[in-house]
């Protein structure tokens, strides 16, 4: 990235003026050195973002930016409806409410790994990944509106976990306000048999040690131990959620011409959060969250069945479970006074700080656990939201490594074969439905995430909590 056009605010926050049609600043966090290493775009769609009508305070891009459709990966930018904002499906990306969910097993790491290829085996048999999979339920058309409306908690509902689930998620696993009628026909047939399933891509299920604890009180909240082993799932709303993105992706371009909005990239098409076409979108977005949230409360139950199947009875809590790829209807002070906004984020997480009344009773005076997913062959993190970032980037942080490399260049660069024996040689080990699939997601196509998770923090958005070293990665 060429940095001319930046002046520098700190060593971790970098500003970008108005200028042309941008409304407000823009606001990029990272050290100088992962700057210089993202794509001149990121600054391009973060000028964009900025032209937005309606945009409040800045429009704002994480450590792990890089370019995305419209938004970059890695985009926060919040709308007021009172001053003429927008809704843009391209500020909340393809795979709706793409989040992580991380199950605590209390197991200790040697434990693990005596019976490390049973238990590999038994997640990639009891798990369904990779393209065309199918899942345990199908939904006929009464099924499928009771799932867009009650996310996590239907699922709970048809036995798949406990209402204890549903404190660690947020919006306690639905969120309000999703119209079903408003999610296509095409839409609903992609994921009638498609829940309870992981997915391709980047979407993993991986085991993982608690390598070191860095908040050994937020630690304790959080129920976390050095040496003792977690799993998370990383997986969002699967055919449903890309469908309703392309249907209105297509919709918005067409209602901006309507409504008189100058776009500075067709990908931004966008529709005044009032208007009809701004409120369908927004019912159509929260029944894809919810159905992520139902899939990923499935998913953890079928990997609840499968360390059973090999350790006995485990009770297995949820951490938490957060999401993304999403736009909010949230409250944040701006300039001294509370305000209604929609806020977007588009690989970006919600990092709530403590004493949020959003948060569960016994995570509040923590604050929210941030789960940043990494590479199969690096680390996780587990973070804790902070005070000071509300203020910041209305309570957002860092998602996960971020991608330097495209898909066809890693897989130019890398066999899946190779990537699997370099792996099991570090220790980890994986099953995966696609060679090519593993290639793509190689660990040298991503940037360092240790490095972002550092920025993330020195820029005040988020604090250490753990880091997370992956020992089992089933992949799709």
């Amino acid at each position: 990235m060429n940095l001319s056009r930046l002046a520098r605010v700190s060593d971790f926050e970098w500003r970008l003026e108005p200028s042309g049609p941008m409304r407000v600043p823009g606001v990029l966090f990272a050290d100088e050195t992962l700057l210089a290493e993202m794509d001149d775009k990121v600054t391009e769609q973060v000028a964009n973002v900025a032209a937005l009508p309606g945009i409040v305070q800045a429009s704002y891009a994480m450590p792990d930016a890089h370019w995305g459709y419209g938004f970059p990966i890695g985009g926060v930018a919040a709308f007021d409806a009172d001053r003429g904002g927008v809704v843009s499906c391209g500020g909340v990306g393809f795979d709706i409410s793409c989040g992580v969910r991380t199950h605590l097993t209390g197991l200790a790491r040697d434990e693990v790994v005596k019976a490390r290829e049973r238990l590999a085996d038994a997640l990639f048999h009891k798990v369904p990944a990779g393209v065309g999979s199918t899942g345990p339920v199908r939904l006929d058309d009464r099924r499928m509106r009771e799932m867009l409306t009650g996310g996590a908690r239907w699922a709970v509902g048809q036995g798949f976990g406990s209402e204890r689930d549903l404190e660690r998620i947020e919006s306690r696993g639905a969120v309000p306000g999703a119209r079903p009628e408003d999610v296509s026909d095409r839409a609903r047939k992609r994921q009638e048999e498609e829940m309870g399933t992981l997915g391709s891509g980047n979407h993993y299920l991986e085991v993982q040690e608690i390598r070191e604890l860095y908040d050994e009180a937020v630690a304790a909240a959080f129920g976390l131990r050095k040496g003792e082993v977690v799993v998370s799932i990383h997986c969002g709303s699967r055919g449903l959620g890309h469908q309703v993105a392309t249907d209105y992706a297509k919709r918005m371009l067409d209602a901006a011409r309507r409504h008189g909005l100058s776009l500075p990239d067709r990908e931004l098409a966008c529709a005044p959060i009032r208007s009809p076409e701004g409120q369908a979108y927004l019912g159509a977005m929260r029944a894809a969250i919810n159905c992520a949230l139902a899939n990923r409360q499935l998913l953890g139950h079928l990997v609840r069945q499968a360390f059973r199947s090999v350790f006995g009875e485990k009770e297995m809590p949820l951490l938490y479970d957060v999401s993304h790829n999403t736009c909010r209807e949230e409250t944040h002070e701006v300039e001294g006074a509370a305000r209604t906004l929609f806020v977007h984020r588009k690989g970006a997480t919600g990092a709530l700080g403590p004493g949020h009344p959003d948060l569960p009773d016994d995570l509040r005076a923590a604050g929210q656990p941030v789960l940043v997913g990494g590479t199969m062959g690096t680390a996780s993190w587990i973070l804790a939201g902070a005070r000071a970032g509300a203020t910041r980037a209305f309570a957002s942080a860092c998602h996960g490594a971020g991608r330097q490399m495209s898909r066809t260049q890693a897989t130019k660069q890398w066999q899946g074969r190779e990537v699997a024996d370099d792996l099991a040689g570090r220790g980890v080990l994986i099953r995966c439905r696609s060679m090519r699939g593993l290639a793509e997601e190689a660990p040298g196509a991503y940037k360092d995430v240790r490095r972002v998770v550092e920025a993330t923090v020195a820029a005040g958005l988020a604090r250490k909590v753990a880091r997370l070293a992956p020992l089992i990665c089933v992949k799709g």
